[in-house]
């Protein structure tokens, strides 16, 4: 979702940094912040140590106060999800971000008829690089693994992907094009209007 559909990065990039800051510790600039979060670490233990629990609860009480108002659709998203739906290809979000505020994100958008189902983060539920939250989203889908693509910005998504089965794209953004393919893209891309010109392809 963030960093792939939708840049939401900003008032994750505020809320890290104000934690940071309220916690004797240094500031990570807005590349760092998005390298970070695309490694899949986004427990706050590498972050915090042992008052990862607290700083967590800080970081969510300073983002969720206007972080609606800051998210703005990637180039080619929109056109991206029309193509997917008058092409009858089901797609399901999958993300680490909570449930809630994946959900809540998209409805914001007003893109919530354009997916099948969201998998974000829940208690109890594994997070990527495992591939489980993939493999939940093609069960959801009904589709096998196999048949799938999925499209990422980080690390995360695209060691998922592969440990799941799926065939991973990457965005390059926060990333490489040779760091996205060392971990299993099948191919890079700079936006999401190449990611459809490619996928049209593969159809036609």
């Amino acid at each position: 979702m963030d960093g792939t559909i939708v840049d939401a990065f900003p008032p994750i990039i505020r809320a890290l940094n104000q934690t940071f800051i309220e916690y004797g510790l240094p500031t990570m600039s807005d590349v760092e912040v998005k390298r970070h979060t695309g490694k899949g670490d986004c427990s706050m233990i590498s972050l915090f140590g042992d008052r990862k629990e607290e700083a967590g609860i800080r970081f969510l009480e300073i983002h969720d106060e206007d972080y609606l108002d800051h998210i703005t659709p990637l180039e080619g998203a929109v056109s991206l999800f029309e193509w997917l739906k008058a092409s009858n290809i089901p797609s399901a979000i999958v993300t680490s971000k909570s449930q809630i505020r994946a959900e809540a994100q998209l409805q914001a958008l007003g893109w919530s008829h354009y997916v099948e189902t969201v998998i974000g983060k829940m208690p109890g539920r594994p997070e990527k690089p495992d591939p489980a939250p993939v493999l939940l989203a093609c069960e959801r889908l009904n589709i096998a693994p196999s048949a799938s693509v999925m499209i990422g910005d980080g690390l995360a998504d695209m060691k998922a992907a592969t440990r799941a089965g799926s065939r991973p794209l990457g965005i390059c953004d926060g990333f490489s094009y040779q760091e996205l393919t060392d971990v299993g893209a099948l191919s890079c891309f700079d936006s999401l209007t190449e990611v459809q010109a490619w996928l049209q392809k593969q159809i036609d």
